[in-house]
């Protein structure tokens, strides 16, 4: 069955980029010129997915603004003929259908997805965390390298990373057999584990595609620390009905909920920038010389 549809969790508070993300959600914060959502939403599209389902919270109604064809300064742009922006602004909210649900209480990650069952239905969906960047090596997007993964074994596809071996403890580990370049039939699921007792070091990278049955694994998860619900833990669920395989992805990973990684960030973005790419160079090179 093909994927149309995608789950959007963005309803983290931010802690870890306080003070901006006081009244800022964290996933509207710019990377250069585009919010993180934008960026995120983008790739969904150009993977093919057609309906997104943004999971938000209290607090994060710019993000609903930001994607709505109708905004406070189009009559602005408009008597000003800037007509290229305003076609580009509201162009935004023809991306794809985009709807919204909140996250009442927030119980964690595995929770977020939970919410959007009645959305999805009994289709294969896709989850793409907003708060993660990912950029692809080669022509096909991180999620569509997934989705060609789904599309060959017809089981959830996990996006993968390689991360330094004293990493592991801060992401969920896969364990498993290599099936053919890159490609991983998982045998195990491991969250945030000790050095010494990982699987491996091909660690999650803010992508999935999962079937329908992910989500009453989802209710048979009980919540752990901190009253959050895991998705790993759901993931291991499954894994002991269904094959699950793990994708190492082409391409990098951006994760903007932390100060350096943000600026890092908009600094490789800044350098790949059409309009500020070079002076950028220039000047970062006049600073280290």
């Amino acid at each position: 069955m093909k994927v149309r549809k995608a789950i959007i969790p963005a309803a983290g508070l931010g802690t870890r980029m306080l003070p901006a993300t006081k009244s800022q959600p964290k996933e509207m914060l710019t990377i250069v010129d585009k919010p993180v959502i934008q960026y995120v939403v983008e790739e969904a599209v150009e993977s093919g997915i057609t309906d997104i389902l943004m999971v938000t919270s209290a607090g994060k109604e710019s993000i609903r603004s930001h994607f709505d064809r109708n905004f406070p300064n189009a009559i602005h742009y408009k008597s000003k003929g800037k007509h290229e922006l305003l076609k580009l602004l509201r162009g935004l909210g023809e991306l794809c259908n985009i709807e919204y649900t909140a996250q009442k209480e927030l119980r964690g990650l595995g929770d977020a997805v939970l919410c959007g069952e009645p959305f999805v239905g009994r289709e294969p969906f896709a989850v793409l965390l907003g708060d993660t960047i990912c950029t692809s090596g080669n022509e096909y997007p991180v999620l569509a390298q997934l989705l060609h993964a789904f599309t060959q074994f017809g089981f959830s596809a996990v996006a993968l990373e390689e991360v330094p071996i004293e990493m592991v403890s801060k992401y969920g580990v896969m364990g498993g057999q290599q099936v053919s370049p890159g490609v991983y039939k998982a045998s195990e699921w491991v969250e945030k584990p000790a050095p010494e007792d990982a699987p491996g070091n091909l660690a999650i990278a803010s992508r999935y595609v999962f079937t329908s049955e992910i989500f009453e694994c989802l209710k048979d998860t009980h919540a752990g620390l901190n009253n959050e619900v895991q998705l790993t833990d759901a993931m291991k669920r499954l894994l002991l009905t269904q094959e699950m395989y793990g994708v190492a992805i082409s391409g990098n990973r951006y994760d903007i909920g932390n100060k350096l990684d943000f600026i890092k960030t908009n600094v490789a973005f800044g350098l790949e920038h059409a309009e500020i790419g070079g002076v950028l160079k220039d000047w970062i090179s006049s600073i280290r010389s």
